[in-house]
Formats: C-alpha cells, sequence, structure tokens
C-alpha cells in the first residue's frame, strides 16, 4: 500500500470508483450478510441520543447506508461525507428512493481536513476510515473537533479474528476473497487482493488497545470497543468530553 498520504488518499479512491452502483450488495454477499449487520450495530451506538431535527456527520459515507439508516432510525438530519465522487453519486440515488433528500445531504470532501466548524455536529459516525489516512491518531482529534461536548461518536473497522479463528480468517482473506472477487469483475478482484494484507498490516501496526487511546487522548470519554463476528469487525464509541 502507498506510504505518503497523498498517494495512500488517491490509492483509496481509485480502488473504490468502480464499485458504487454493486458495492453493497456485494459486500453483504463476501462478507456473508456481516457489513450490513456490523453497520446496524454502529448506528445503534449514537441512535440512542439523537432526537428528530439533531444533526450527524457520517464520515466515509460511500453509498449512504450508514446515513440512510440514521435518519429512519431517529429522524435526524444526516451530512454524509466521503472523498468518491462515484460512491455519492450511487448514494444519492439511494437517498432518493428512500424519500429521504430533504434530511441526507451528501458532499464531496475529505475527511483529514474536515469542511467544518468546531462543535457543528451533535453525533458522528465513521465506517472503514482509518486504513487509508497518514496518520489515524490525527484523523481521530479531526474527527472529535467537529463533535459538541457530549455528542457520540462511533467508528466501524475490519479487524483480525484471534485464536482459532485467525486460521480460518487468514485462508478466507489470502486465498477465497481474492477468488471471489476475480469471479466478479476486475475492480473487484482488485479489492480482493488488496483487504486482506490492509487489515492485517493495520492491526499489526496499530493493535485495538492502541486504538482505544486515540480516542481518549482526543478527548472521547467512555470510550468502548466490541468485536463482531469472530472478531472480523469492530465498532468503538464513546462521546466527546
Amino acid at each position: 500500500m502507498p506510504h505518503d498520504a497523498a498517494a495512500r488518499t488517491s490509492h483509496a479512491r481509485q480502488l473504490f470508483a468502480p464499485l458504487g452502483p454493486t458495492y453493497d450488495r456485494t459486500a453483504a454477499l463476501l462478507s456473508f450478510a456481516q457489513d450490513p449487520r456490523w453497520k446496524r450495530f454502529l448506528v445503534s451506538c449514537v441512535a440512542p441520543t439523537l432526537a428528530p431535527g439533531s444533526h450527524t456527520l457520517d464520515v466515509a459515507t460511500g453509498t449512504a447506508a450508514v446515513a440512510i439508516d440514521l435518519a429512519t432510525r431517529t429522524g435526524c438530519r444526516v451530512t454524509g461525507l466521503d472523498q468518491s465522487p462515484e460512491m455519492l453519486a450511487a448514494g444519492r440515488e439511494r437517498v432518493s428512493r428512500a424519500g429521504l433528500a430533504e434530511r441526507v445531504q451528501l458532499v464531496e470532501g475529505s475527511a483529514e481536513a474536515l469542511p467544518f466548524g468546531d462543535a457543528t455536529f451533535d453525533a458522528l459516525t465513521v465506517t472503514y476510515l482509518l486504513r487509508y489516512v497518514d496518520d489515524p491518531a490525527v484523523q481521530v482529534r479531526e474527527l472529535a473537533r467537529v463533535v459538541r461536548p457530549g455528542g457520540p461518536l462511533a467508528s466501524l473497522e475490519f479487524a483480525v479474528p484471534a485464536g482459532a479463528w485467525r486460521p480460518l480468517w487468514d485462508v478466507y482473506v489470502g486465498a477465497v476473497l481474492p477468488a471471489a472477487g476475480r469471479l466478479l469483475s476486475p475492480a473487484w478482484a482488485d479489492v480482493g487482493r488488496f483487504l486482506g494484507p490492509s487489515i492485517r498490516g493495520f492491526y499489526r501496526d496499530h493493535p485495538l488497545a492502541v486504538q482505544l487511546d486515540w480516542w481518549r487522548a482526543a478527548g472521547i470519554h467512555d470510550v468502548q470497543a466490541r468485536r463482531l463476528s469472530v472478531g472480523g469487525g469492530v465498532v468503538i464509541w464513546g462521546h466527546r468530553s
């Protein structure tokens, strides 16, 4: 994976640009329906504090699955931000079909320099972002910056299972996922080859305990984490101090 920030960001944009129209359906298929389940749990970590009319930021919104769930479940307004115009185009179609165009706004922008003022939002969600930024600890501080004091933040990332599940995970991401991607399309073949080494390398360099320290150092309290699906995903959440 590219090492400098500009190359890493560009690589992520190129990798996912062709996937918008098929992303949600294929991600659910390749994750054995766990990806949508993880996203529902992510939303549940912030939903209890949100009232109709409150304003949530969904970072790395992609095709707006989390943004739509937030708006539907809580009645809040959602701004979804992503760097990929192709993914956002697919997201806008989904938002329109859901009848949520007045409450869900999708904007193109960089997560590493959020184009919003301090304490703008009542809550924040973020999905599969930290492997694509140059300094994840700095990124967590930037996410916390735009949330009002007391507001909840929640993040979903892939993770690496431990124990007896680890060898099965290694086989799946090392052989099954790349093969499945090749059957689907050249674009999904690229994703299939990329994901295993990317996830493995991130957790080698940044174990979960280190990630939780990023959140506390960013001024987020009551930090909690839950591993999902035998450890293949992890949701971290807390409240801005």
